[in-house]
């Protein structure tokens, strides 16, 4: 992975930040891949932007597990059925901390962003099409897949920021 242009993390919370994304860079470059590293970077910064920013108290390291634990409970990252895959003792290992200190940080992030299992909002884009929970649409009371929905709903569903592309789009 190349290093790209990191994102604008406030000018208090940046020393901390560049740590973490460096740990994030070097786990993502041997154990996981590009896409995990894009959306740890996201998150993070979102946790740099909060005010005032929670990666001022903690260490960098714990923080880095913390998100990438947080992500991986989104992505069933710790599924053996999955791919990428790492174990839970892997991670530990790797970041030399408790299995209780990473359940910690990463439970405090998922409750700091109300991430849960398939959250659209932190779904690995390639993952994306196979999540039920994105595509899910409340229309006069019933859930219905949108994807299954003729084209102008699903237009509807998109220009409304309820789903994250049209899928008509993608199919053609």
């Amino acid at each position: 992975m190349a290093q790209k242009t990191l994102p604008k993390a406030p000018h208090a919370a940046e020393p901390e930040f560049n740590k973490v994304v460096a740990s994030l860079e070097e786990f993502c470059n041997a154990k996981l891949n590009d896409e995990y590293y894009q959306l740890t970077k996201e998150l993070t910064t979102r946790i740099a932007r909060k005010r005032p920013s929670p990666l001022l108290s903690g260490s960098p390291k714990t923080w880095a597990v913390g998100i990438i634990h947080a992500l991986g409970m989104v992505n069933f990252l710790f599924d053996k059925s999955q791919s990428p895959h790492i174990s839970s003792k892997e991670l530990c290992e790797w970041f030399q901390l408790g299995q209780s200190t990473i359940s910690a940080k990463s439970k405090a992030i998922r409750d700091m962003f109300k991430m849960h299992p398939f959250d659209p909002k932190w779904c690995l884009p390639s993952k994306l099409d196979s999540n039920p929970m994105a595509w899910l649409v409340s229309i006069n009371g019933f859930l219905i897949d949108i994807r299954r929905a003729p084209y102008e709903l699903q237009a509807a569903a998109y220009e409304a920021g309820v789903i994250p592309y049209i899928p008509g789009d993608r199919k053609q």
